[in-house]
């Protein structure tokens, strides 16, 4: 193999890879399911706003 097929193989195989990836990430991150997950790690830095973490309250 030399670089003008290694070229050509990367601009037409390789760029239909990653816009299929790109299009299935964004899709996967738009799903209907996916609201609450996305809305919970919006809140993480307002959890604990009204009082300071405890040792109890912490997760493993």
């Amino acid at each position: 193999m030399n670089y003008h097929i290694l070229r050509e193989i990367a601009d037409s195989w390789v760029l239909l890879a990653l816009f299929a990836f790109f299009v299935g990430a964004v899709l996967w991150a738009f799903r209907p399911g996916s609201r609450q997950t996305h809305r919970d790690s919006a809140n993480i830095p307002f959890r604990h706003d009204d009082r300071p973490i405890t040792s109890k309250e912490q997760r493993p």
